[in-house]
């Protein structure tokens, strides 16, 4: 009866920590994400006032404070802050309001297609 009680606990104890572990890690509620992220930027803008920057090699920066990511570009590309992450599908974001594209993040991949008041960011990136 003792090992059965304890063949039965110990079979308990494994489907928790089993089910308790995750590998679908979400940017919306880990900060994992965070971190340098190096490849190909880009950005173009209506704007007069702006340049563009054609697609070349460079990096992102991905910072995250509360809910909200914010994403330094090298190359004089202008920041994105402000990005509220939701959770979706294979960690791709579909941005809302008057913004319109995708933020796909994982630990190793970063990408963005992101366009907001005629200015567009691109991103292809790896760790």
């Amino acid at each position: 009866m003792k090992n059965s009680i304890k063949i039965l606990s110990l079979l308990f104890v494994t489907l928790f920590a089993f089910s308790a572990c995750s590998k679908d890690d979400d940017p919306a509620d880990n900060d994992l994400f965070t971190g340098r992220y190096e490849g190909s930027v880009g950005f173009t803008s209506t704007n007069d006032d702006e340049e563009d920057v054609a697609t070349t090699n460079g990096s992102v920066t991905v910072i995250k404070v509360g809910n909200n990511y914010t994403f330094n570009f090298s190359d004089g590309i202008p920041t994105l802050s402000g990005i509220e992450m939701k959770k979706g599908d294979n960690n791709t974001i579909i941005i809302g309001n008057e913004e319109l594209g995708s933020i796909t993040i994982t630990e190793s991949t970063l990408r963005i297609n992101y366009l907001n008041d005629g200015r567009a960011w691109t991103a292809d990136c790896d760790r």
